[in-house]
């Protein structure tokens, strides 16, 4: 065996780490599938629950509520973007301790915007309960202790994922559901209705937030001098925007209807929107997985895009279970879940569950973005928002109106991401074939320049 420059084949030993992650990547997605059942299941018994002992307009205000919650979380879900990325990146570099500094450093960091939050929740109370139409202000104080509580998930939820520890963060996702919904009837049962509902939440926060930081200790030291420094420079503009963008696409809807429509009405549609969520949140363990992969090849395009289209592949396959179920038996299925008084929300089932699978496939492409850093997807999130809103606004005679004008937003979306998608793996090729991939990727800039300092 020679040993010469010649014998060294970076494309070959790329192909054959392939080869050898490939079990990994079935395996580390099959542990986040089940955590993704347990919690999706956990997650939807919460509205299901939520939905039978309240009626519509009781959850009417529950689901308007949670929208605005889940909006409230975009700096949990673009701080542990950023997390996963670094911890991935440190990772990769043998730089465990590095890990632990940043985990220590992030907790930190967040312990006056969470004591900001929670007194905003305070001060805003009375004009968003006038918004929303709701009876009391006194869930919104709640939710403002939630969202903090929330915030502070993002540093367990990020380090586990950029670490590939996916066993530990299927755990940790799967149990605040679970734990949300077994308190939610005892408290609903106590007669506080809608705050109630907002407690259940916080019970599921705070046991997630304990068994994250237990799934953490252990972690060795930093290194006197590491490896890698930590920053959120780089990535931090695409991970906001991507958040921003899908959890404005999953909730504002909700938040529209509640203000256009009659109490009823928006109670049937935000049982319609939790219908789609089933198909989003079964498959939003394949995102989980992919991401830190994809950031692991680092500038191998060609490896990153094959990750990207057998991600695809399995979310696919996890949508259609759901999907047939809504388009096959819709009735029983409504039914069953969120009882007699959702039946006019039985016809529009199937678009449901087709709005949940558009936004399962724009997630996906948009953690693809964000791990390549390539940011030219943030003007189509934001066109995609705007398109929503204003479709939204201009046509709301009823339900119907408005699934029909979120499944044309979010499949228009989805045209143009997937025409983003191919120029950007055609220009990596073509940049290589050339010679010149860096000219296509800032990331390969930067450490080529850095490599001729």
């Amino acid at each position: 065996m020679g040993s010469g420059a010649g014998d060294f084949d970076p494309q070959h030993l790329q192909e054959t780490a392939v080869s050898s992650r490939r079990g990994t990547l079935l395996t580390a997605n099959v542990v986040m599938l089940v955590g993704g059942v347990v919690g999706g299941t956990g997650g939807f018994a919460y509205h299901a629950i939520a939905a039978r002992m309240l009626w519509p307009v009781a959850y009417g205000e529950v689901a308007s509520l949670i929208a605005v919650y889940t909006i409230a979380m975009t700096p949990t879900q673009v701080l542990t973007l950023i997390l996963a990325h670094d911890a991935a990146t440190l990772t990769s570099k043998q730089d465990p301790g590095g890990v632990r500094l940043l985990v220590l450093s992030a907790g930190r960091s967040l312990i006056l915007p969470c004591l900001a939050v929670i007194a905003l929740g305070i001060m805003l109370a009375a004009p968003v309960a006038g918004f929303l139409r709701l009876g009391s202000p006194m869930p919104v104080v709640i939710l403002g202790i939630v969202v903090a509580a929330t915030w502070l998930l993002a540093v367990p939820h990020g380090a586990l994922q950029g670490i590939q520890r996916f066993t530990a963060l299927s755990a940790n996702l799967s149990s605040e559901m679970v734990v949300r919904s077994l308190s939610l009837v005892p408290i609903l049962l106590t007669g506080f209705a809608v705050s109630g509902a907002m407690a259940a939440l916080l019970a599921g926060a705070l046991f997630s937030l304990c068994l994250g930081v237990g799934s953490l200790r252990g972690m060795p030291s930093p290194a006197a001098a590491p490896v890698y420094r930590p920053s959120i420079a780089g990535p931090w503009a695409a991970a906001t925007a991507a958040t921003v963008g899908v959890l404005m696409l999953f909730n504002l809807d909700v938040i529209l209807a509640k203000h256009y429509l009659a109490p009823s009405d928006a109670g049937i549609y935000a049982g319609l929107n939790k219908l789609g969520s089933v198909v989003y949140f079964l498959t939003l363990s394949v995102s989980q997985v992919m991401f830190p992969k994809v950031v692991a090849y680092g500038t191998a395009g060609g490896l990153q895009g094959r990750v990207l289209l057998q991600s695809m592949g399995v979310l696919c396959l996890l949508a259609l279970l759901p999907m047939a179920a809504f388009a096959a038996a819709p009735s029983p299925v409504v039914r069953a879940l969120f009882g007699p008084g959702f039946a006019s929300a039985v016809p529009l089932a199937p678009l449901a569950g087709l709005i949940g699978f558009g936004l399962s496939c724009v997630n996906l492409a948009v953690q693809f973005f964000v791990a390549v850093r390539d940011r030219w997807f943030i003007p189509l999130l934001v066109s995609g928002c705007a398109l929503e809103v204003a479709l939204i606004a201009v046509h709301h005679d009823g339900v119907a109106a408005i699934v029909r004008d979120v499944l044309v937003a979010i499949f228009t979306l989805l045209l143009l991401i997937v025409v983003r998608v191919g120029l950007l793996q055609q220009c990596r090729t073509v940049m290589k074939l050339r010679g010149h991939q860096g000219e296509c990727d800032e990331q390969v800039q930067e450490e080529r320049v850095r490599s001729h300092l």
